[in-house]
């Protein structure tokens, strides 16, 4: 296999994961702290519903006093959909850029909508990655293929709360006086492993386009492959899912193995970015080893070095996992599945049979 330059660039479909957007003449027609009353535009609040039920994030990023512009957000019933609003004085890219860290998106996921020329170009300058996008064309923009995800999946309309669950889990573990074990602990972790199921596909085929940085291989795979992968006697395709105390993570794990003799070989391993501090990266790769040792099998694993996916190679690597074949970017790997880790003590696991 060539080098990671080789690898089909991420589909643009569904690229925007989280739209930014302006207050003044833009969520609602006015100057909040010139003219006091201003006027939702309800075009833009359909646009905003209308993502929201696909699975796309909303924030707010405005020059404004915060406490006034979040104050009118709640009266008119909107506060509910936008995910950490930055509102202050700072440059609107300082804080699409707040936003982008603290959601763990980067930034070419992102899209800025604005009223102003001057504000659009601020932003594209200092951070090219960003979609830009003026207020006068939203019709026109945000119905683009970078907005529309093909599938929507079970989740779609779910990841708003789950992201909203996030920033609550992060603003706790702020404030806990403890050990990083001992606050994972505190939340009460449950990781489910289940073979596929064809309700699964839509966010599995979702999962291998949104995730670049625990993507082992780079890989996409569409609903039909992965329908086909799902019924082969010869493969498993499994899925995790995540719960803690706070509620769901959703569905944010994947692998597709291939058992031969005398190895099976871990043909993609993936797991979502909103899982990455939580230290369950490897119990979905433990698993795997421990159903190849009990199959007398070896296990191989592709890599592929995206340059992105660096994460996903400490994951192997901490699991026992090292290179045996190298051609560029891709990268063969293998491990004794007898060496396979359990889970650690803070998360409890539940396997569900085929």
């Amino acid at each position: 296999m060539g080098a990671a330059s080789a690898l089909p660039a991420k589909p643009a479909q569904g690229r925007i994961k989280c739209v930014v957007w302006d207050l003044d003449n833009t969520l609602w027609d006015g100057v909040l702290l010139e003219d006091g009353e201003v006027a939702v535009r309800p075009a833009v609040v359909e646009h905003i519903r209308r993502l929201d039920a696909m699975g796309v994030l909303h924030s707010v990023a405005s020059k404004n006093d915060p406490d006034i512009a979040l104050e009118k957000l709640r009266a008119l019933g909107l506060e509910e959909w936008f995910l950490y609003p930055r509102i202050g004085w700072n440059a609107k890219s300082e804080s699409i850029k707040q936003i982008a860290a603290k959601l763990n998106l980067g930034l070419d996921a992102f899209a800025f909508v604005d009223d102003q020329p001057f504000e659009l170009a601020e932003v594209g300058h200092e951070l090219p990655q960003v979609t830009c996008v003026d207020a006068a064309e939203i019709d026109q923009a945000l119905t683009r293929a970078e907005f529309s995800p093909r599938f929507i999946s079970d989740e779609s309309s779910q990841r708003r709360a789950m992201y909203r669950s996030q920033l609550t889990r992060d603003d706790v573990e702020a404030g806990f006086v403890g050990t990083g074990e001992e606050f994972l602990a505190s939340l009460e972790m449950t990781f489910t492993i289940a073979p596929a199921r064809r309700e699964d596909l839509q966010r599995a085929e979702e999962l291998t386009i949104r995730t670049n940085q625990l993507n082992s291989t780079g890989r996409t795979y569409s609903y039909d492959e992965l329908d086909a992968l799902r019924e082969s006697p010869d493969h498993l395709l499994l899925v995790a899912t995540l719960t803690d105390r706070f509620g769901s993570y959703g569905k944010i794990g994947l692998a597709l193995v291939e058992k031969g003799e005398p190895h099976w070989h871990l043909n993609m391993l993936l797991m979502s970015c909103r899982v990455m501090s939580r230290g369950v990266g490897s119990v979905l790769l433990g698993y795997i080893m421990r159903r190849a040792h009990q199959a007398a099998a070896g296990l191989r694993a592709d890599m592929v070095e995206t340059g992105r996916n660096r994460m996903m190679q400490i994951t192997y690597a901490f699991s026992g996992f090292r290179e045996v074949e190298r051609d560029g970017a891709h990268v063969v790997l293998a491990v004794d599945p007898a060496t396979a880790q359990e889970p650690p003590a803070y998360v409890t696991l539940v396997v569900e049979e085929e």
